[in-house]
């Protein structure tokens, strides 16, 4: 009898923090597992008390990994309907306050045995393998998929020496997604371009939305007025997240946008700075804190209005969308796979983003039909996922076979010695302190150390060496 096929996701965060990280991720595990045909591990960063005080809201920590994923599970069963039947383990993590994100420390590919080490997925690989120090992943398993979330050159080019920083990260995003995966999956045409990618959006929508789009298609159908309320935006409150282009929009279109009011909902960062672009503003602005987009405050909204083009796919956007509402959103390649749904409305310029909203705000929305419902289920987004990245066939294929011609073969056989003599380059870098820190790793992230050994139930090693790659 065939054992079921195995497959890892590891990604770069976790609940309760409400990134897209964390969230996608947990519903690909979910989906992948419902019919129970693959045993699914979802392997999510644990961070030490300390780090989860800086990360996580609402004060909210977990004294064990038990704790955690607990809060995990319940948190999906609450939004799916289901009890879902995958694995989550835990690997090291720190948070990089420089990035604000967690970054992995130690050999994170050892959190899974050898023995069910068959298909790994790295939601953001680049982000994962920066400072990868031990086993190849290529080595590791069999087929590594990398699925990239995130536009770190859009984030990088608005930052002091942009430019500069910006295509020097493009060649190491290039250099370790090449050398650690298979195959990677673009979400879109937003981010750089990679060797042995496709574009494909993966990703669905927490089944909440699609519930509260249906109930306002049953109010629209049955004549009462199912959306009360104008305009707003919901966002993480930093400014290249959206703030910034759309109080510059609203800014320089106040006359044409005369009687407009928009609702801004959000917490970051930049909140004060934001508060205070609003205030000087004649169209009416008003700024919120945060709140998970489902809440019941946000269905009588009519129009989501969202200028960013840091994005990659868009997780509010696209939520909007299933909730039934009128989205004005630019034309930029974030938000392609929006296009196919009648209530996308994009825009080239100031003058169209200002028609966009005024038609918006004086018409009803189109009704989702049930395949466009679909198409931004989750159901479907694992259907493009097995689709895109060949898992059908994955038990089938053997990954290291050579062409048969002997050209062929010669020409491969040059290819890997060269990846594998650049790889090495990367493992050697990434085993020193210095050379790590010159590239922007959090210091004593080599080795976990003993408090997160402890936490974890990891051995300690008897010395200080990584595996070899």
């Amino acid at each position: 009898m065939d054992r079921k096929q195995n497959i890892a996701i590891f990604t770069t965060a976790s609940l309760p923090w409400m990134t897209g990280t964390a969230v996608n991720p947990l519903f690909r595990a979910a989906y992948l597992a419902k019919d129970g045909e693959r045993k699914i591990t979802l392997v999510i960063p644990w961070l030490s008390l300390k780090d989860q005080e800086l990360v996580y809201p609402s004060n909210i920590t977990f004294s064990s990994p038990s704790e955690q994923e607990k809060y995990v599970l319940q948190w999906l069963e609450e939004r799916t309907g289901f009890t879902s039947s995958f694995d989550i383990r835990f690997y090291p993590g720190k948070f990089a306050i420089d990035k604000r994100s967690i970054l992995a420390v130690g050999d994170i590919s050892e959190i899974i045995p050898d023995e069910e080490a068959d298909i790994a997925v790295l939601e953001e690989p680049e982000h994962l393998t920066w400072f990868h120090h031990g086993k190849r992943w290529k080595t590791k398993f069999r087929l590594v998929i990398g699925i990239i979330h995130t536009n770190y050159l859009e984030y990088v080019k608005r930052e002091k020496n942009g430019r500069v920083r910006a295509f020097l990260l493009k060649y190491m995003n290039n250099w370790v997604v090449g050398i650690y995966c298979h195959k990677a999956i673009r979400l879109s045409s937003a981010t750089q371009d990679y060797p042995n990618s496709i574009i494909c959006n993966v990703h669905g929508v927490n089944p909440k939305f699609l519930e509260i789009g249906k109930k306002k298609i049953e109010q629209q159908q049955s004549g009462n007025q199912a959306f009360t309320k104008g305009a707003y935006y919901i966002g993480k409150m930093v400014w290249n997240k959206g703030y910034k282009e759309l109080l510059t929009l609203l800014q320089d279109h106040q006359k044409e946008l005369d009687g407009l009011e928009v609702d801004l909902y959000g917490t970051g960062e930049d909140s004060n700075e934001v508060h205070e672009a609003a205030k000087k503003l004649k169209i009416v602005v008003r700024v919120h804190p945060g709140r998970d987009h489902a809440d019941p405050i946000f269905h009588d909204y009519k129009v989501f209005l969202n200028p960013s083009t840091t994005d990659v796919v868009c997780t509010t956007t696209a939520e909007a969308l299933a909730m039934g509402k009128i989205v004005v959103c630019a034309n930029h390649p974030s938000n392609d796979f929006f296009k196919q749904f009648p209530n996308c409305r994009t825009y080239n310029d100031d003058h169209g983003f200002v028609e966009a909203t005024r038609k918006a705000l004086t018409e009803e929305p189109a009704q989702l039909s049930d395949a466009q419902s679909h198409e931004m289920s989750w159901e479907a987004a694992t259907e493009r996922f097995l689709s895109v990245a060949e898992l059908d066939q994955a038990s089938d294929k053997k990954l290291s076979k050579s062409p048969s011609k002997k050209f062929a073969s010669a020409s491969l056989d040059v290819s890997r010695n060269l990846e594998d003599a650049s790889a090495y380059v990367h493992y050697v870098a990434s085993g020193f302190e210095v050379s790590r820190r010159v590239f922007g790793a959090i210091p004593g992230s080599l080795q976990p150390d003993e408090e997160i050994r402890k936490e974890l139930g990891l051995a300690i090693p008897a010395d200080n060496q990584s595996s070899k790659v």
